[in-house]
């Protein structure tokens, strides 16, 4: 690593672990209606973003995890799902400028299926450990921009008065943790605050000393030759 993330990812986890605290204590309050099971992939298939500190510790998970044929296997199958949905966005992108309502973007997007390059052959996730906290809320009540979501296999009734997971709260604490990555690493980038991107590009990019617009150390200089 280039920088150490660690201070960052224990803030990082200190989330993850509160999120499966949250989705452990609805599955004991709702057994009938999680319906969250081994083999179940309905939310390998929806279209999300990361934040930067969530990107780059999938990708050090990811790298650290996978080398050789089994590692390019999933790149190329990432490098197809990041080409899909640039076309997908772009799309969006297009519609919102020719005047559509964003809302009904939004809804087009949320209905889209995309096949995480994670998920393998046996409809199992091959970072299950490491997937993000989007991930880790699927199949209990959520509620994004004040309106409330349920997985399409959930036993959960629409309009009930559930106890719901507000992934506002959630992404500005994803969105603290790095901006203080940003300020701190120094980077001449100071927007990459606010980046999003899906898992996709997580796992094909190189968070590297040129990623960060980073001055690389001459070694000869350094060394004095």
């Amino acid at each position: 690593m280039i920088f150490d993330y660690n201070p960052y990812f224990k803030k990082y986890m200190t989330l993850v672990e509160a999120a499966d605290q949250v989705f452990e204590g609805m599955l004991k309050k709702y057994p009938d209606l999680v319906k969250c099971k081994i083999g179940c992939s309905d939310c390998c298939h929806a279209l999300f973003d990361l934040t930067l500190i969530e990107a780059i510790y999938v990708n050090h998970q990811f790298n650290k995890k996978f080398e050789g044929l089994d590692k390019q296997e999933i790149l190329e199958k990432a490098n197809k799902v990041d080409r899909y949905i640039h076309r997908i966005k772009r799309k969006a992108y297009q519609a919102l400028r020719s005047g559509r309502q964003e809302s009904e973007i939004l809804k087009d997007l949320a209905s889209e299926s995309v096949r995480c390059p994670l998920l393998n052959e046996k409809d199992r996730c091959d970072l299950y450990e490491f997937r993000p906290l989007t991930c880790r809320f699927y199949g209990v009540p959520v509620a994004i921009g004040g309106e409330a979501h349920i997985c399409g296999k959930t036993g959960f009734l629409a309009g009930q008065p559930y106890p719901t997971v507000k992934l506002d709260a959630i992404h500005r604490q994803l969105q603290e943790i790095t901006a203080a990555l940003v300020r701190d690493i120094n980077t001449q980038y100071i927007k990459l605050a606010d980046l999003l991107v899906p898992l996709s590009m997580a796992l094909l990019t190189v968070y590297d000393e040129q990623y960060f617009g980073l001055e690389i150390p001459d070694k000869k200089a350094s060394s004095g030759k």
